[in-house]
């Protein structure tokens, strides 16, 4: 069942809309078998109280989307199905027009966001991909941005800012020191902060690439998704899980970056004093509530990559499918490596997203590892 099916069922009444369930549903971190029917979600963040997306944002979201986006490929690969021992899709969100699926979230806030908000102009932080979707968005809706990252952060994603017309400012050694620059930034001038993940309508709007991978394979078994902060795990639990109930979600984190994992493992909230991670899409020291929230109702299992492991994704990827991949874009491949035998046989669907890897980074990559 599609999308627009789903939200239409829902208006005229005939299903009760899973992200509208009881506000004191408590988050439980354990590792469950996939449920035959999607859990009820809160209907607002406790920690936070911003409220959740339900499977309705989904659909406007995409109604959006679709006014600025193309669906990205998702590609089959015989090279990749003999590597892997089981049928993989890859989605090729790193064909973006920002090489990440963070665009989808960028534009889709950007529309819903009031007319005296957007004339104040927004502030937010990034380590690149999500820094480049609001710099996008905010371009096509003609509102003055600007994105504060890290004083070493990748010279790409700092001139596809630039070039989209963003002010770029630099502060602190990763994305949460960043993140608090932002922040005092914001309120000084007044301007309206986009949160890197606590946002109901950024998790719409990313929501939308597991739409598209469902409705090109229904009965996918299996998604791998990377998590940084985790807006797109989140995301593909709310909309897979809606859609296909049966569908295992399996998030993805850097082995030296596991904020988000830990949060789904202990139930709680946690922070991390170093991310120690080359993929800077996916080192973030502190967890959000708001995905959060969702990972811990929805989320099937959690796995750890090593920066060898996405290395060698990345080899992978480029030699057997001619897919480019940044490190965090490598790193659902590189957890699907690493469970080849218990999914094997199965349908499953593996994002690749970003695809923001410079020249020397590369490399780098070839001069210390190969492909599987």
């Amino acid at each position: 069942m599609d999308v627009w099916e789903y939200r239409v069922k829902a208006r005229e009444g005939g299903w009760h809309q899973a992200a509208a369930g009881d506000a004191g549903v408590t988050p439980i971190a354990t590792r469950k078998a996939t449920k035959s029917v999607a859990s009820t979600l809160p209907e607002v963040d406790p920690l936070s109280g911003v409220r959740l997306p339900t499977m309705i944002d989904v659909a406007r979201a995409r109604e959006v989307i679709a006014r600025y986006l193309q669906p990205t490929p998702l590609l089959a690969t015989p090279a990749i199905d003999a590597l892997l021992g089981f049928q993989a899709f890859l989605k090729c969100e790193n064909l973006q027009p920002m090489g990440a699926f963070k665009v989808r979230g960028g534009l889709f806030l950007l529309s819903e966001l009031p007319a005296e908000e957007r004339a104040r102009g927004i502030v937010t932080a990034s380590t690149g991909n999500h820094g480049q979707s609001i710099a996008y968005a905010a371009r096509e809706f003609g509102v003055p941005a600007t994105v504060w990252m890290p004083d070493e952060a990748n010279p790409l994603k700092v001139a596809s800012m630039r070039r989209l017309g963003a002010e770029v400012r630099f502060a602190g050694r990763d994305f949460d020191e960043s993140r608090a620059e932002a922040e005092h930034d914001a309120a000084a001038r007044g301007a309206h902060l986009v949160p890197p993940a606590n946002d109901w309508r950024l998790i719409a709007g990313v929501a939308t690439y597991t739409v598209e991978m469902l409705e090109a394979v229904p009965d996918l078994d299996v998604l791998i998704v990377p998590a940084g902060g985790g807006s797109g795990l989140s995301g593909a639990c709310l909309a897979g899980k809606s859609l296909s109930p049966r569908l295992r979600v399996i998030g993805v984190q850097a082995a030296g970056a596991p904020v988000m994992y830990e949060t789904w493992r202990s139930g709680q909230l946690q922070e991390i004093d170093r991310a120690d991670t080359f993929a800077e899409g996916l080192a973030t020291r502190v967890a959000f509530s708001l995905p959060a929230q969702i990972l811990w109702q929805r989320l099937d299992d959690f796995r750890l990559v090593t920066d060898q492991e996405m290395r060698r994704g990345i080899l992978t990827l480029l030699e057997t499918a001619r897919v480019l991949a940044e490190g965090a874009g490598a790193a659902a491949i590189a957890a699907a490596h690493a469970m080849r035998e218990e999914l094997a046989g199965q349908k499953v669907g593996i994002v690749v997203s970003g695809g923001n890897l410079t020249l020397d980074a590369l490399a780098e990559t070839l001069a210390m590892e190969h492909a599987w």
